[in-house]
């Protein structure tokens, strides 16, 4: 597969504690040099990011992250803000508690309050599987396409695992047609990224895109 195409997919991603603005910077930089579909980073640095890179990039952000247990109010707050600021894409974590709790019209009501928040405007919705049964795993999307998302994702990068073959498998197989997959974590080589798309993953998200496209060792998840 062509480098560019698997370029145009990815969500290159920082979202460490400790990240500063001029590694938001080379992010940023490095996302405007490949043409990748967005970066994704920290709320904090959206307004100032948006001042940097204008037009010329994406920017996604996350809500709720990364346990997602914050209320509702909350997290539509943390929505409107971060696309007052010039957010592009919202990821956001659902409450897992509540999955377990299997309280999913919550869930539901929770998803359909940002997505009208954001408009026209991208929402993922991150279910973190690596915490999930695959009875859960199947719920989630049938939540996550009554609800009105763009996407489901797979991890935060933050919990005990990344995106898998086996889940995006099951998630091809039961989110609705309206419904694209964002694979998160795993993403180590351009073989994994491709294989990952044509699973049917629509956009990647990794921190380590540069290393990938230079065939250099990407370690973790």
């Amino acid at each position: 597969m062509d480098k560019k195409k698997i370029l145009s997919t990815v969500d290159h991603t920082l979202l460490s504690q400790t990240s500063t603005w001029e590694e938001i910077k080379g992010i940023c930089d490095d996302g405007i040099k490949y043409q990748t579909a967005s970066v994704c980073i920290p709320p904090s640095y959206i307004k100032e990011a948006k001042e940097y890179v204008g037009d010329k990039l994406a920017l996604c952000t996350v809500i709720g992250f990364p346990n997602g247990y914050m209320t509702k109010a909350t997290k539509v707050f943390e929505t409107k803000d971060a696309l007052a600021n010039g957010a592009d894409e919202i990821d956001m974590v659902i409450n897992l508690g509540w999955v377990k709790d299997k309280k999913f019209d919550l869930i539901e009501d929770e998803i359909k309050a940002l997505k009208e928040a954001c408009g026209s405007k991208i929402l993922k919705v991150i279910i973190e599987t690596c915490f999930l049964t695959e009875e859960e795993k199947v719920k989630m999307c049938e939540v996550v396409t009554k609800a009105g998302a763009d996407f489901i994702k797979t991890s935060t990068g933050f919990g005990t695992g990344g995106a898998t073959k086996e889940d995006l498998e099951l998630f091809a197989k039961h989110v609705g047609p309206n419904v694209k997959i964002k694979a998160a974590g795993g993403v180590r080589d351009l073989e994994t990224a491709e294989l990952f798309i044509n699973i049917g993953a629509s956009r990647l998200g990794t921190s380590s895109i540069v290393k990938i496209i230079n065939n250099e060792e990407v370690t973790g998840y």
